[in-house]
């Protein structure tokens, strides 16, 4: 969740930790700090709130001299937001700092042990005992930081991303990852630096050249390279150096008001992204060797268990449907934060799909790792090259959404459920479940759904925009669906909750009745989903008892019909497509009714309050 950003190089370092800091701050904070070495020593700089709080502290130190640094944001666990809770945290005497993503465990049984020793604390964090620690070790007739850090970190449980600084080795940071991502920046050769950073647009300013780090790896960071330890050992282990085809402008907003809309307006090319090369539309063929999985592999499955968070969770739910339809597979959808504290009945025979924008989400790696003990195979669907989760799975299904800045799920969920749908068709077609010529008539619907969201997004934007200034007074919202599109629902109450603060819920409209019925008033706004498919009648039936309550009726349905016209106050029309895609074409308005009521309101579209963009601790 929280942002760690270092740099040491050739450039002055305020800049470079300035720049990177917001270059993280869809990650989610509440204070922001950074370090850097002076001529007399350590200079920390830290501000509660937004960035802007900072930067008005360092207006006369941005041209410090400095090349040497460490920034952060901090999302708070121990310890209210505040200065003094800020990071970059310091030992005793001012000469070491560090700054921690993760959860130290066993922070209070250390502090009290380190306070016994004569160490004082300034802070109410887990994070400055790891200050205090590593300079217990500092104090002996060895004075060697990578030395001292490993010590400390044996003491430690709990999961960390740590850059640190000292004075006494003023060239280098060492930086250490268990259980949090770390990555690594190497500029060009033509201008001298390396970079630590949580997060990959921190580094593109600079480079586009990047080291990911494994867990319990120890790295040395100075302007002329990197060196990476095990943090076990101390022995140097090679860690290859990745080139990213990600560039800064992919990262900035390119005249959109907010990321958000920006993100919104980019799916159409992020689902092509993300079907292309896999498919084969002439001869209705699929691809996906990245998988790791063999023709038998599959054809022995007998279980499969999805495995995610938020809207991932969402995005698994929709794909229940898919899979038990056209691969005839049993599937159970689990949120992974509960996946764990039951007993696993897994074995060689399930396949367990886990399903993360960051590959770093703590719970679903997790249990992503309970499966694999448990002999089970697993498929990850990411958005993220060589994120944590990635490295460990048999294969992974990559979504190409591209960075996604605003916290709230937009790109990245679609191209999940695409994702979704490929291994759906794939998995149908090693196992013999799904004729040929259905098959090729899906791959060409799916081929289609980006010219379709492409050409329907401006008029959508202007409905929503519309809608929402109706609406944007509403206290509570339901939102209705049935079969597939029942978890779009859910997504949809989810988006308007996140960035506009509005009380919504999801349900299935045929729970309607047992209780959310007695909410329903002419003050209650209730949005249904009711294209024209195989439940199309179960659902106006529904909606026909919210009329009859005087709720006040929005209906998303399909161009055409003009019966839900007679019913509803509101009505969006939507195209007619293949019906197994409904659930992606109808998550797009609904984005955007959040994102306009979220504008209208004056909410923090891409940074709402409270939220993170990965959740990295438990």
């Amino acid at each position: 969740m929280c942002g760690i950003v270092g740099y040491v190089g050739s450039r002055r370092v305020v800049p470079v930790l300035l720049e990177g800091l917001k270059r993280l701050e869809y990650r989610g904070y509440d204070s922001a700090g950074l370090v850097y070495l002076g001529k007399n020593g350590l200079v920390k700089h830290r501000a509660q709130g937004k960035l802007l709080n900072l930067e008005a502290k360092l207006d006369q130190v941005r041209q410090t001299p400095s090349h040497i640094g460490l920034g952060h944001t901090r999302w708070a666990t121990h310890g209210s937001p505040s200065e003094l809770n800020a990071h970059p945290h310091s030992d005793c005497h001012g000469e070491l700092v560090v700054v921690h993503n993760g959860i130290i465990e066993n922070f209070r049984t250390l502090r009290e042990e380190l306070q016994a020793e004569g160490h004082v604390f300034r802070s109410e964090t887990d994070t400055e005992v790891l200050a205090h620690l590593i300079e217990s070790f500092l104090c002996g007739s060895r004075c060697d930081l990578v030395g001292a850090v490993r010590r400390a970190l044996k003491k430690v449980k709990g999961s960390y991303a740590i850059g640190v600084l000292w004075t006494g080795e003023p060239d280098k940071l060492v930086a250490v990852r268990s259980q949090s991502p770390l990555v690594l920046g190497v500029q060009e050769n033509d201008e001298r630096g390396c970079l630590l950073a949580s997060d990959i647009p921190a580094l593109l300013p600079y480079t586009n050249r990047v080291v990911y780090l494994e867990d319990q790896d120890l790295a040395v960071i100075r302007a002329d390279g990197f060196e990476v330890r095990k943090l076990s050992n101390g022995r140097k282990v090679k860690r290859p150096i990745h080139t990213i085809d990600w560039n800064p402008a992919m990262a900035e907003k390119s005249g959109y008001t907010h990321f958000m809309l920006k993100e919104i307006f980019e799916q159409p090319q992020a689902i092509l992204n993300t079907f292309r090369s896999r498919i084969d539309p002439e001869h209705g063929q699929l691809c996906l060797p990245e998988l790791g999985l063999s023709d038998r592999d599959i054809k022995g499955i007998g279980r499969i268990v999805l495995l995610a968070c938020g809207s991932s969770w969402h995005a698994a739910l929709v794909a229940k449907y898919w899979l038990e339809q056209w691969v005839g597979i049993p599937v159970e959808v689990d949120i992974a934060s509960e996946f764990r504290y039951r007993r696993l009945l897994l074995d060689k025979n399930v396949l367990v799909i886990p399903i993360t924008q960051s590959g770093e989400t703590a719970d679903t790696l997790a249990g992503t790792r309970l499966a694999l003990k448990s002999g089970a195979k697993v498929v990850a669907i990411c958005n993220v090259l060589g994120s944590t989760i990635t490295r460990e799975v048999h294969g992974t299904l990559y979504t190409h959404a591209g960075p996604e800045i605003g916290v709230a799920s937009t790109k990245a969920f679609t191209c999940q459920l695409v994702a979704l749908f490929l291994l759906t068709l794939y998995l149908a077609q090693v196992r013999g479940t799904m004729a040929s010529r259905e098959r090729l008539t899906m791959i060409e619907s799916l081929v289609e759904l980006p010219v379709v969201l492409e050409r329907e997004l401006p008029g959508w934007q202007e409905e929503m925009e519309r809608l929402a200034e109706e609406f944007v007074k509403s206290r509570d919202f339901l939102f209705l669906a049935r079969g597939e599109n029942f978890p779009i629902a859910l997504e949809g109450a989810l988006k308007l909750k996140e960035i506009s603060y509005i009380h919504a819920e999801g349900y299935a409209a045929g729970e309607m009745k047992h209780g959310p019925i007695a909410l329903i008033d002419r003050d209650m706004p209730v949005l249904a989903l009711v294209p024209q498919n195989g439940v199309y009648d179960k659902v106006v039936a529904n909606v026909e008892e919210v009329k009859a309550r005087h709720g006040r009726l929005i209906l998303l349905g399909s161009r055409g019909d003009a019966n839900i016209g007679r019913i509803a106050d509101h009505v969006v029309y939507l195209p007619v497509i293949l019906p197994d895609l409904n659930p992606i074409l109808y998550t797009v308005p609904l984005q955007l009714l959040a994102y306009q009521v979220a504008r209208l309101r004056g909410c923090d579209v891409d940074q709402p309050r409270n939220l993170a963009k990965s959740v990295t601790v438990e």
